[in-house]
């Protein structure tokens, strides 16, 4: 190999085409000889078509085997789907990671709170700072965004600079910390940037996000309007969110509840941090019940639904301390994260019935996000200069969306490109080399695995169908020892004013008497034809068949 083989790539592995779960990867060197280094390590939340999942991870069999020449994971910002994914992880790849202090702080306090957590090796950076890692120079470049110390990196290889935006906006007065470091993206892009590879969660958005400022006296209108009490759900990680809630609540004369585990935990690091500065303590829960209700704010945890989140539970009337009264208000600081829908709704309903008020974005400014608009992309490209944008983070709207606003602003190669594909940004025209095995693993209970390995498809079955399991005691002579036990779970009790499962019964002992007793001495037979003659009797009456197990022993 000689120097001229080098290339520069970058790989996706999660958050291109979809929304979460963000792990890219940048190369550098000849094919079969690269040093990589990884960007982030998040996660995706399951829905109703994983059941009992955790957690939704990236599948890493292309890091796994590339592990050898892996380099570092480097964490932009402590977002679960930036990550999220890290401790559930780092035992298979095992490199030095490096993050900001809030970061770091919530790594720690997260391995915490789970069991058997790996210690994992941390080298704190700042925003301003450049270290190097492998063949790579990174520097960190402060942005806006809805956490604590989220920073851009400018990637610097032999063939160029890649500048990965991660998350970000121009926000010109944020709750907590400094303006986006414009000067320093003008200078990355005076020096010459090869890519930006770049969030498009807005892309489709036209004009600029709304500031925090704004937000905050959005909240404070919101909660000084209010008779009753005041319940305001964001994400648990928005600090700046919760210190923006807090100070309203106090300039209305309210103090401040805080619910939810997540909660707590974001804002001990915070604490610590000294990000809640001139923020008054918070009460205790058991404080809540003595509070006058027009002088009290919650913040809580269940913004997109989450069964177990405290909003959820509260909606259910399942918390000891705290209850909803009829009059009091329910504040959605946050946005709606696609395919949480149906969840957020079911929260809403139930509130609805117990005659509390909700209030979103669409009745007043109580949530901006935390990523740029189009307007706000334009000036990012106006800074920087890249030769080849690389939209990323979003679905496939918000990827085209930001395609063809680069290329209406006249970047020279605009690259699309999903999970898997492999992006050579240098020598040459930005061009898919390879494309990778991609896809996701999950996260349930103390294991890891992918569907099958996890059973989910079986589950997933089980909660469509139910599930019958019937067991048959055989003698030698081919007789029934006893009558079968048979247990139907997740089925209809009746049909036909008839006990559902005596249906199931019968066609079960016929099928068995119709096997000849010479026959009957094979238990593999007997299993499948009871099972057959289950499932087409539940499927002739009730339209569908369920899992069925049969236990066949032969005495």
């Amino acid at each position: 190999m000689t120097t001229s083989d080098n290339e520069f790539v970058f790989l996706p592995l999660g958050g291109v085409g979809e929304i979460g779960m963000n792990l890219g990867l940048y190369g550098f060197g000849p094919a079969k000889k690269r040093k990589w280094i990884a960007i982030d390590i998040g996660v995706t939340f399951p829905d109703a078509y994983w059941p009992g999942v955790d957690l939704v991870l990236p599948d890493i069999r292309f890091l796994e085997s590339e592990v050898d020449n892996l380099e570092a994971i480097v964490i932009t910002h402590a977002h679960e789907d930036h990550y999220g994914a890290l401790l559930a992880l780092w035992d298979r790849l095992q490199v030095p990671v490096y993050c900001t202090l809030f970061t770091a702080g919530m790594i720690e306090a997260k391995r915490l709170s789970e069991r058997d957590a790996p210690e994992i090796p941390v080298t704190v950076f700042q925003a301003g700072e450049t270290f190097s890692v492998g063949p790579f120079s990174i520097e960190a470049v402060h942005v806006t965004h809805s956490i604590p110390e989220p920073v851009s990196l400018a990637i610097t290889s032999p063939l160029g600079t890649a500048l990965h935006t991660a998350d970000w906006k121009i926000d010109p007065a944020p709750a907590i910390g400094n303006p986006i470091d414009e000067n320093s993206f003008r200078r990355i892009g005076d020096t010459g940037v090869l890519a930006l590879v770049c969030d498009s969660t807005n892309a489709i958005r036209v004009g600029e996000s709304p500031s925090e400022m704004e937000v905050s006296q959005g909240l404070q209108e919101v909660i000084e309007a209010s008779p009753g009490r005041v319940f305001v759900t964001t994400f648990s990680s928005n600090v700046g969110r919760i210190k923006s809630i807090a100070l309203a609540a106090e300039a209305a004369g309210r103090r401040v509840l805080i619910l939810g585990r997540s909660l707590k935990r974001v804002i001990d690091v915070s604490r610590e941090l000294n990000y809640l500065d001139g923020v008054a303590p918070f009460l205790d829960e058991a404080e809540f019940a003595s509070v006058p209700r027009e002088e009290i704010v919650v913040i809580l945890t269940g913004s997109q639904g989450e069964t177990r989140a405290a909003l959820a539970k509260l909606s259910r009337d399942e918390m000891r301390n705290v209850h909803f009264t009829p009059g009091d208000r329910v504040v959605y600081s946050s946005r709606t994260i696609p395919g949480n829908e149906k969840l957020i709704l079911d929260t809403q309903n139930r509130l609805i019935d117990m005659g509390v008020e909700i209030v979103t974005d669409n009745d007043a400014l109580v949530h901006v996000s935390g990523h740029p608009r189009r307007s706000e992309l334009k000036k990012m490209y106006d800074w920087v200069k890249p030769t080849i944008a690389v939209p990323v983070h979003g679905e496939a709207a918000h990827l085209s969306a930001h395609a063809s606003l680069a290329a209406d602003l006249g970047v020279p190669d605009v690259a699309p490109i999903r999970n898997g594909n492999m992006l050579r940004l240098a020598p040459g025209s930005a061009e898919i080399i390879a494309d990778v095995p991609v896809g996701r693993i999950y996260k349930d209970g103390n294991f890891i695995g992918d569907e099958d390995e996890m059973g989910i498809p079986r589950r997933r079955s089980l909660s469509y169908v139910g599930h019958v399991a019937m067991a048959l005691v055989v003698d030698r002579k081919g007789e029934l020892v006893s009558e079968p036990d048979m247990e139907c779970n997740g089925l209809p009790e009746t049909f036909d004013d008839e006990d559902f499962e005596d249906f199931l019964f019968d066609a079960a002992i016929g099928a068995f008497e119709s096997i000849p007793h010479k026959r009957r001495k094979d238990p593999e037979l007997i299993r499948d034809a009871v099972t057959r003659a289950i499932r087409a009797t539940a499927r002739n009456l009730w339209g569908k068949k369920p899992v069925t197990t049969v236990f066949v022993s032969m005495v």
